[in-house]
């Protein structure tokens, strides 16, 4: 328990939300995983191996109003680092510069992350609270990844308050094209180095029995 909010799932599950899942039939489910403290509240190694892999993320934040905002953000995997159990930060890169999470942010520091790995057909889900860091060199050339061709313009730093890892149910499977490209190089080389011993199979001359060489 995480004593004034009760469980770490009280962020998403509201009373509202548990009247909801107590009418559909689902409260029992979820009360059972509440009190054998499913829900973490620091980063699990699990869940920084997930983090590492990322190359694209949605970062949700809401203005005073309550208005919701998803603003996508990508990189080489590696671009959202875990920088110690409840910390995440990435670079902020320069895009249309229409600043609307930085605003949010500015007047409500909470904030989602949802992450998502088609392949394999996972996803997690992490709440908490964000903030936006400028003017700190060292941080942001900590976080920029190497080599890659962004204009880095500030950090954002995410606090993790609770996280679920969910269901792969209704996820399509989807690849990278850069692994599908790597698989289809190694079956491209794997055929090429079989039709080169079929060459040269077909090159020996008869054995002492007088077959020739398969063709």
């Amino acid at each position: 328990m995480t004593g004034l909010s009760g469980y770490p799932s009280d962020l998403a599950f509201s009373p509202t939300v548990k009247a909801i899942q107590e009418r559909k039939g689902s409260r029992r489910a979820y009360a059972k995983q509440e009190e054998g403290g499913s829900w973490q509240t620091k980063i699990t190694p699990d869940l920084a191996d997930f983090i590492a892999d990322q190359t694209s993320i949605f970062f949700a934040t809401a203005n005073l109003d309550g208005q919701p905002y998803i603003q996508h953000r990508g990189g080489p995997a590696g671009f959202l680092k875990v920088l110690n159990e409840t910390t995440i930060g990435f670079a902020d890169y320069s895009g249309n510069r229409q600043y609307i999470t930085l605003g949010n942010l500015a007047d409500n520091p909470k904030a989602y992350l949802f992450l998502i790995d088609y392949a394999h057909r996972r996803r997690v889900k992490i709440w908490g609270r964000a903030r936006v860091v400028e003017g700190d060199a060292a941080l942001l050339d900590a976080l920029m990844p190497v080599g890659y061709k962004a204009r880095p313009e500030q950090v954002i730093l995410f606090e993790v308050a609770t996280f679920d890892f969910n269901c792969p149910q209704h996820i399509p499977q989807r690849f990278e094209a850069a692994d599908v490209a790597r698989a289809l190089a190694e079956r491209d080389n794997r055929i090429a180095e079989l039709e080169a011993e079929v060459r040269l199979l077909r090159q020996q001359p008869p054995d002492d029995l007088g077959r020739s060489p398969p063709r």
